[in-house]
């Protein structure tokens, strides 16, 4: 059972990342909001000029975050669930999230325990728990061998190893271009 009460509690505390089991695969996970977090989450996967992707409990988060309703209407239909999608996010002040590239992946997931979660901390930034290049940790222990001490909280939801990444879309003139498959087929 995780203790979403804890998990919160860290990672309201400015600067927080941590490893917690996301609707797909281990994620490092840090609030969207904190932008001293986002950028330890984005230094620890050595991510630059590739943005993570943001989670959310709800469209009206995102909208809170900056992110345009009209973009986020039009893909509503893919959520709750595993699919990431792709929108526009040419917003000055979410640079620091989006890296430049004027674009974001949002998703709302279906995990009880994950929305309890993002409904006290708000969205936040994800990104597969493995170093660039490599297979995603299946487990708590694989993503201490990567991440180690650098990492205060780390949560153990048991082997994950027959979990898919999310399916990441976009929609490019009214057609789904699908970006990776994953969990969800389309």
């Amino acid at each position: 059972m995780i203790d979403t009460k804890k998990v919160i509690e860290f990672l309201e505390k400015e600067g927080s990342v941590a490893v917690l089991p996301t609707d797909t695969l281990y994620g490092i996970v840090a609030r969207a909001a904190d932008q001293t977090a986002v950028t330890r989450l984005y230094e620890l996967k050595k991510r630059e000029g590739k943005p993570g992707t943001i989670i959310a409990s709800s469209l009206e988060q995102l909208e809170l975050l900056g992110l345009k309703k009209r973009y986020l209407k039009a893909v509503e239909q893919y959520w709750p669930g595993s699919v990431s999608v792709v929108i526009p996010c040419a917003e000055p002040k979410l640079n620091y999230l989006h890296q430049g590239k004027n674009s974001l992946a949002v998703r709302i997931p279906d995990k009880t325990y994950l929305q309890e979660i993002l409904d006290r901390t708000g969205p936040l930034l994800t990104s597969s728990a493995n170093n660039p290049g490599e297979e995603p940790a299946s487990s708590v222990a694989e993503a201490k061998k990567i991440f180690g001490e650098k990492i205060e909280l780390y949560v153990d939801g048991g082997n994950l190893s027959g979990n898919q990444a999310s399916t990441v879309i976009r929609i490019v003139d009214d057609e789904v271009e699908v970006l990776r498959q994953g969990a969800v087929k389309i």
